[in-house]
């Protein structure tokens, strides 16, 4: 059985610690931890992050190695994340609440999973009555045993 695929915003992962320079350092502990979460990340980044980032070099290596999907300059990065959520029924790691797009995508919200990076350690919200895997739950909690 394939992983349920995460949308990670990247560039909002990598904005979301103290600081002038978005931290490749970020995009790889979020990735970790949703692959340890038992998702298959996929991380989407506005073409800008590659002028803001603190490791150009890491950065690029891992656009070219296809880690970090860029979306073409010029064009939404979130209109992008929340198009393929969409498309894949997948949940969205951001801690951006897409205000200016939920006429277009209503859902959004139910597939935010909300996050804080303390000292290098992702930690991620859980809200009681939604699961991680599948779709989000949106009937409230469930007494089937799970947490």
């Amino acid at each position: 059985m394939s992983k349920a695929i995460v949308l990670v915003d990247g560039s909002n992962v990598a904005h979301s610690t103290e600081g002038e320079k978005a931290q490749l350092a970020n995009i790889l502990a979020m990735r970790q931890k949703m692959t340890e979460e038992g998702f298959e990340p996929v991380v989407v980044v506005d073409a800008a992050l590659r002028h803001q980032i603190d490791d150009r070099a890491g950065y690029e290596q891992l656009v070219e190695s296809g880690v970090v999907r860029q979306a073409p300059a010029g064009t939404d990065a979130d209109y992008f994340i929340l198009s393929f959520a969409r498309e894949l029924d997948a949940r969205i790691v951001s801690n951006d609440r897409f205000r200016d797009r939920l006429s277009a995508f209503p859902d959004a919200s139910d597939r935010l999973i909300r996050y804080m990076i303390v000292g290098g350690e992702v930690v991620l919200e859980r809200r009681a009555g939604k699961r991680f895997a599948g779709k989000a739950n949106r009937r409230g909690p469930s007494n089937n045993g799970h947490r």
